[in-house]
């Protein structure tokens, strides 16, 4: 891997706000916008790139990202590298931010992609999930036959145990022949899970997502999994990765939890190592935030990297979804 460059860094950090289309809907929540903190490092010749959406439910909001980066700014500037980040920050959006833009400086400065830099092949297109916020279960119905025939669908539940049945039934009955993933949010507990679990083996579902909150993951001991299991709040970062064995199948990686590419990728390879399957989500960001976790995406088995779908804008140029698959150009990061 290639080392840093020595030559003196300056740090630019700014806040950008990409409305959507309409609000979404989770389970507890329902967002209007992504507030994003942008990190750039120049060297005088090359800049770096890198955005962070934060962890809405760590309470690692904009202000809470802008804080956290500025207070490192003067130690990055004064020759903190990459690595140094590990320490000086701790996982969450501002990490990500600062970690991908040093990932793209040094791709800039030695003409080597990131792609190559962290030891894979070529990137080739991924196929990725489209999401379903959480709505009246006919309207949701409606969106899954609106979207692109080939992709996945991920369903939003709330918890509600009676509308999340309906929600998955008649999502199913629309598209009897789509894979679909249902994602909890931490909305269950152990009683009304028991509830849902049959109607999602019934309907097909091939994964549950998060289905009880953070910090009650054993309740899930001894608990008979009939599909696979995905842990998403409740795999934060590489420290939280050999915990999931025996709880979870699956660990859904974002990079705005971890902290970046650097730990995003060493979790992805402990997580093989452990013998579970290895997911890539987003917290709603741009392409700029696609990018990267595109790189993850071609160490994982599931790919959800749709957050610019649901963004009234996005950045030029972008990632593009089609016949089911997202491609993310070159250009955009890392090259």
């Amino acid at each position: 891997m290639a080392t840093q460059s020595m030559r003196e860094l300056t740090l630019d950090l700014r806040v950008e706000r990409f409305p959507y289309h309409q609000p979404f809907r989770i389970s507890g929540h329902v967002f209007t916008e992504t507030a994003l903190l942008v990190a750039e490092l120049s060297d005088g010749t090359h800049v770096g790139r890198g955005e962070g959406a934060g962890v809405y439910y760590l309470g690692d909001d904009i202000d809470h990202m802008l804080a956290e980066a500025t207070r490192v700014r003067g130690a990055i500037e004064d020759g903190a590298t990459r690595a140094d980040l590990q320490e000086l920050l701790p996982p969450g959006g501002a990490r990500n931010a600062l970690d991908c833009a040093f990932w793209d400086l040094e791709a800039k400065q030695t003409g080597l992609p990131v792609w190559e830099l962290v030891g894979l092949k070529p990137p080739k297109a991924l196929r990725s999930t489209l999401t379903l916020g959480a709505d009246r279960a006919e309207t949701m119905a409606k969106a899954a036959l609106a979207i692109d025939p080939e992709a996945p669908i991920k369903v939003k539940l709330t918890g509600d145990l009676r509308d999340d049945i309906a929600r998955v039934v008649a999502i199913r009955t629309a598209r009897p022949h789509a894979w679909i993933g249902v994602d909890a949010n931490q909305g269950y507990d152990v009683a009304t899970l028991a509830e849902l679990l049959p109607v999602l083996v019934s309907s097909r579902v091939a994964q549950l997502e998060q289905p009880l909150k953070r910090g009650r993951e054993a309740d899930l001991d001894g608990l008979k999994r009939p599909l696979p299991f995905v842990a998403d709040e409740s795999a934060l970062s590489l420290a939280d990765t050999a915990s999931l064995v025996g709880r979870f199948d699956v660990v859904n990686i974002k990079l705005d939890k971890c902290g970046g590419l650097t730990e995003g990728l060493a979790i992805a390879r402990q997580a093989k190592k452990l013998g579970l399957d290895v997911m890539v989500g987003n917290m709603m960001g741009t392409s700029l935030s696609m990018a990267p976790s595109f790189i993850v995406g071609q160490l994982c088995d599931i790919v959800d990297l749709d957050g610019p779908t649901f963004l009234a804008r996005d950045r030029d140029p972008g990632v593009s979804y089609r016949d089911g698959m997202i491609h993310c150009p070159a250009e955009i990061w890392g090259n």
